[in-house]
């Protein structure tokens, strides 16, 4: 007898300790009905793995189902909340595809984005998802401008421009330091006309008047500098402008004449003598 009663104690003593260190068990689920809901307060409770097991196939086999939309829409959100981003996206893809008039449909467009978004990579790789995010975004806030999530959506797209004109960005100042100064050009010039909303704007007007300089046109160079560091007063963007303008200062008027070859200079400036074609073809405008 004592033996049972230090058995059960011992049981209720792991228990007590389980329930101290946030263990989660699975709620009983006695009929379809009650899985939405427990999976909906374990989702709530960050308990995401117990909610994908709960869901996950109930959302392939139940169709039919009056609350398969919710299930399918909170099994997204579970992905979401395991980083299992790839997941998540095919979840939120069925609600546009598959019920695109349930109540969750909005919110599940705005996920989307999100599950895009977390499979984008930093601007030195490829930007597919970057540009699927952004599109996704665009067209939430385009068809649901006074939806809640409408605000974060616009954040999301200001994140998806920053990290597509630091693409570009990177892409001109890699070209700078092989000395390719027309293909730097290229790239500086889509960020300033295309991405001026975004941090990278001002790294771009730098590097713009650098391979200006470079390529002979240090007037323009210093123009390009001067007004970047008037624009921008008191902001530290003003000091780099002027750190920048009084390097190219210094630099030659002519340029980078070896690597520059048979580019054109500033105007006024005598052509170069002999130019010797080029066969480098490294971007296409």
């Amino acid at each position: 007898m004592a033996s049972t009663v230090r058995v059960a104690a011992l049981a209720a003593a792991c228990t007590i300790v389980l329930a101290g260190c946030g263990a989660s068990i699975a709620p009983q689920i006695h009929n379809d009905a009650d899985r939405v809901p427990a999976a909906r307060q374990l989702y709530d409770q960050h308990d995401y793995s117990l909610a994908i097991d709960l869901l996950s196939n109930y959302a392939t086999t139940g169709t039919g189902n009056a609350d398969i939309d919710q299930a399918v829409y909170l099994l997204g959100l579970a992905y979401l909340g395991q980083k299992e981003y790839a997941n998540a996206e095919t979840q939120f893809e069925r609600i546009a595809h598959d019920y695109p008039e349930s109540d969750s449909a909005t919110a599940a467009a705005f996920r989307l984005g999100q599950a895009l978004y977390g499979q984008s990579r930093d601007y030195d790789f490829d930007q597919e998802f970057t540009l699927r995010a952004l599109k996704q975004w665009e067209s939430f806030v385009r068809d649901s401008p006074d939806d809640p999530w409408a605000p974060e959506a616009k954040q999301g797209i200001a994140n998806c421009r920053e990290r597509l004109a630091a693409k570009l960005w990177r892409n001109g100042d890699v070209y700078v330091k092989l000395k390719l100064y027309e293909p730097a050009r290229f790239y500086f010039r889509n960020v300033i006309e295309s991405y001026a909303d975004t941090p990278s704007y001002g790294d771009a007007v730098i590097g713009l008047a650098v391979a200006d300089a470079r390529l002979g046109k240090r007037d323009s160079a210093l123009t390009l500098l001067g007004d970047l560091e008037n624009d921008h007063k008191g902001e530290p963007l003003a000091l780099r402008a002027a750190a920048m303008r009084a390097k190219v200062e210094k630099w030659p008027p002519e340029g980078d004449v070896k690597a520059r070859r048979h580019r054109t200079v500033e105007p006024g400036a005598p052509p170069p003598q002999s130019p010797t074609p080029t066969t480098t073809t490294p971007f296409q405008p």
